[in-house]
C-alpha cells in the first residue's frame, strides 16, 4: 500500500463551491490514498476596498493555515483568485510564509493557472468572472504584466460572494461561447465560487480550446507535484492530461 497523500485545500469562509467540486474530481481518482482536507477563513466580498483588500493578507490566512498543519497535510493550496487582482506576487508571498510556517508546500489556483498557460502555450486568455468591473481591469493589468493578453472576457458585476454560487451553467454557456468567439486560446474560469469545474469538458467539446476552472487548476498542480497518474480525470478537461 502506498503513503496516503493528504492534500490541504484553503477556503473562502463564503465559498459553497469549491469543497464539493473538489472533493468530486479526487473522488474520480478512485484512489483512497488520496484524500483533501480543507480549512476556511473569512470573505465575504470581492472588492478593492480597504475592507475587501484586507480579507486576504497574508498574516490572517496563516490561521487557517495551520489548522491545515495539524492534520499533517503534505500540500496546502490556496483555491481562491485573489491575487488576479492584487498581483501574483500576493500568492507568491503566501505560497512562502505558509512554508516558513509550516515546512509545507503550497501553490494556489492562479499561480497554476499561470503554470497551465505556459505549459499550453496561451497568449491571449479569455475571462469568465463574475467580478465587477474595477476587480476586472486589475485583473487585466496583472496579466498584462506578466505579457498575456486578459482582454477578451466576460464579467457580470457582482460583488457578494454567496451569490456567485449561484449563478446558473445556462449563463455561463453564454458567457464561455462569447469569449471563444472573440478568438482566444484558451478560457478561463476565474472564481473558485463559481459551479463551472463540472462543465469543462463540454465546453471543451463545443468549442474546441482548453477551459481552465480555477477550482480544477490548484488540484492540478498538488497532484503534479506528487506526480500522480491524472489520467482517470480526463473527463474533467484537457488540463488533467498534462503532468
Amino acid at each position: 500500500m502506498s503513503k496516503p497523500i493528504r492534500l490541504g485545500i484553503l477556503t473562502p469562509s463564503s465559498n459553497t463551491s469549491l469543497e464539493p467540486l473538489t472533493s468530486a474530481i479526487i473522488s474520480s481518482l478512485q484512489n483512497p490514498n488520496i484524500t483533501v482536507h480543507f480549512s476556511r477563513f473569512p470573505v465575504t466580498k470581492i472588492s478593492l476596498d480597504a475592507s475587501g483588500l484586507g480579507q486576504f493578507e497574508t498574516e490572517k490566512i496563516l490561521a487557517a493555515v495551520q489548522l491545515l498543519a495539524d492534520a499533517e497535510v503534505d500540500i496546502i493550496g490556496w483555491s481562491g483568485t485573489s491575487s488576479g487582482w492584487l498581483g501574483f506576487e500576493a500568492d507568491e508571498r503566501l505560497c512562502a510564509a505558509i512554508t516558513e510556517a509550516t515546512g509545507i508546500p503550497a501553490t494556489t489556483s492562479v499561480l497554476a493557472l499561470n503554470k497551465a498557460c505556459r505549459i499550453f502555450g496561451v497568449r491571449e486568455l479569455g475571462f469568465v468572472t463574475p467580478y465587477t468591473d474595477d476587480v476586472q481591469v486589475a485583473i487585466v493589468k496583472a496579466y498584462r504584466g506578466i505579457g498575456m493578453d486578459a482582454r477578451k472576457e466576460k464579467h457580470l458585476g457582482m460583488s457578494k460572494n454567496t451569490a456567485f454560487a449561484a449563478i446558473g451553467e445556462d449563463t455561463l454557456d453564454g458567457m464561455v461561447s462569447e469569449v471563444v468567439e472573440m478568438k482566444v486560446d484558451a478560457v478561463t474560469t476565474f472564481c473558485t465560487n463559481l459551479r463551472a469545474a463540472q462543465r469543462v469538458a463540454y465546453w471543451e467539446g463545443e468549442h474546441g480550446v482548453p477551459v481552465f476552472d480555477t477550482v480544477s487548476t490548484v488540484i492540478w498542480d498538488m497532484l503534479r507535484y506528487f506526480k500522480i497518474d491524472m489520467s482517470p480525470l480526463k473527463d474533467w478537461g484537457l488540463l488533467f492530461t498534462k503532468q
